[in-house]
């Protein structure tokens, strides 16, 4: 598996994150979609990351600094046909890494509370995560669960 930065110009990255936005909308009512779209995700706040296996992308990640010593994991996606590989937990270790070598003391999500994102929130839970109150801009919402990692 090959992880790279990416610029977020590629079509197949680009549909691949219109998926992802639909899947969200599909589950949580919009006010509760924290997504971030392709011009939101350029900031250079973020840094984005995909995995390839050839040509076959199968999944990306990314990593918002808040501040100094606290990040954010966003936009955290498996191709549906890779699911179940370990495409997400290699992209969640390499952001991890990425968050400590930056010296980063706290690394947070908001994720779906709904339970189609039982396998995700189980995923966060292996690697550490634990649960937590809203962060950053976050407001209390049925529909989101915040999670983090102390580093």
């Amino acid at each position: 598996m090959d992880i790279r930065i990416d610029d977020l110009r590629g079509v197949e990255i680009a549909r691949f994150l219109q998926d992802h936005l639909d899947d969200m909308h599909r589950h949580s009512p919009p006010e509760s979609v924290h997504a971030l779209d392709l011009d939101k995700l350029r900031r250079p706040d973020i840094t984005f990351w995909t995995a390839w296996e050839g040509e076959a992308l199968l999944g990306c990640g990314a990593l918002k600094a808040l501040d100094g010593t606290h990040g954010e994991i966003k936009s955290m996606r498996t191709a549906p046909v890779h699911r179940n590989k370990g495409v997400a937990a290699t992209l969640l270790r390499h952001i991890v890494a990425t968050a400590r070598e930056r010296g980063y003391r706290r690394l947070s999500l908001e994720t779906g509370s709904p339970e189609v994102f039982m396998p995700a929130r189980m995923l966060y839970e292996r690697f550490g995560f634990v649960m937590c109150g809203p962060f950053a801009d976050y407001v209390d919402d049925p529909w989101s669960v915040f999670m983090t990692l102390e580093l």
